[in-house]
């Protein structure tokens, strides 16, 4: 079967506060410890969708595949990707679009483990796009005409959004698509600053519970397999160190088991890097976890990305792929 996303933290009154969690922030890279594990740091985001590694790390999953991580906080791929590149993380997260992007730009990018999935529900998936609820807009054909707030331009959210508007009967071309940060949408809609958003959790409540609608599941509406990120390594990293990529990966399809296994633990170990309202937490879609990379999902991507302007050529999806 086949199976974000930078987060902007400035300048917002959402109750999300962030905070670094991971193991010693002096670990060398990919050299041994004193214990003989080997030292990596990878690159997350502080969203709801990196919970499984943090589980993993809990639980000693890495520590099983001889690895000592540290997780280090980032804003958004933006930042992980050129730090991968250059050594300073062996790892990172992002969604897959931006790997797409990368990849095509001629960074040397592989996916070594899946990150997170759409539930594959419509009205109850971990991102979806609002409107108020005394709006106009009813469904994701409403939407052409209208200005939609996504976090990134020419990304996995406009891309998506695009798709789903077409499908439903409405002109993809017409969305009039605004860049804004995740945790500035709810009052942005609320206050008609923008006539609908794409918003993910935690944020995606937030907004629910101020008195929004859901008008589109973009992710799943566009393939109700949809892996929406990954895990991802260097070519350089993995032709010198292939035992550790391999150990990675190992840990990351542990930890993603496990996670999906155990829906509790893995919404309680949000606690230990982000501090969200209980009420907010409680009420939230996680996304979908599962092990294994889905190389149809990024070819689905791709494609959109080529349709509606993300990319001027067709996009080689091996590449990306081990």
């Amino acid at each position: 079967m086949r199976r974000m996303f930078p987060l902007a933290v400035a300048g917002t009154a959402a109750a999300l506060v962030l905070a670094a969690c991971g193991g010693p922030s002096d670990a060398a890279e990919s050299s041994p410890d004193d214990a003989g594990l080997t030292a990596v740091k990878v690159g997350v985001i502080p969203i709801v969708d990196v919970a499984p590694i943090y589980l993993g790390v809990q639980e000693g999953f890495f520590e099983e595949e001889g690895l000592d991580v540290t997780l280090e906080l980032a804003q958004g791929g933006a930042a992980i990707v050129p730090a991968v590149v250059s050594g300073e993380y062996q790892f990172g997260f992002s969604n897959n679009t931006s790997l797409l992007v990368a990849s095509s730009e001629g960074l040397p990018l592989k996916a070594v483990a899946a990150g997170n999935f759409t539930t594959g529900t419509p009205g109850e998936d971990f991102g979806a796009v609002v409107a108020p609820e005394d709006s106009d807009i009813e469904d994701a054909a409403d939407l052409a005409g209208k200005t939609v707030a996504v976090n990134t331009l020419n990304n996995i959210g406009d891309t998506t959004i695009r798709k789903v508007v077409d499908e439903a009967g409405g002109d993809p071309a017409a969305v009039e698509f605004v860049e804004m940060g995740f945790p500035d949408m709810p009052a942005a809609v609320a206050g008609g600053q923008v006539d609908a958003a794409w918003i993910v959790e935690p944020f995606l409540t937030m907004a629910l519970q101020q008195g929004a609608k859901v008008v589109a599941s973009n992710f799943a509406e566009t393939d109700p397999e949809l892996m929406i990120a990954s895990y991802f390594t260097s070519e350089q990293e993995i032709a010198e160190n292939p035992e550790t990529v391999e150990a990675f990966t190992a840990a990351m399809d542990k930890s993603l088991t496990y996670a999906e296994e155990h829906p509790d633990e893995t919404r309680a170990v949000l606690d230990t890097y982000t501090e969200i309202d209980p009420a907010v937490k409680d009420a939230m879609v996680m996304p979908r976890f599962a092990p294994g990379l889905e190389a149809s999902s990024f070819q689905v991507l791709a494609d959109l990305g080529l349709e509606y302007g993300t990319f001027d050529e067709p996009v080689d999806v091996g590449q990306l792929l081990p």
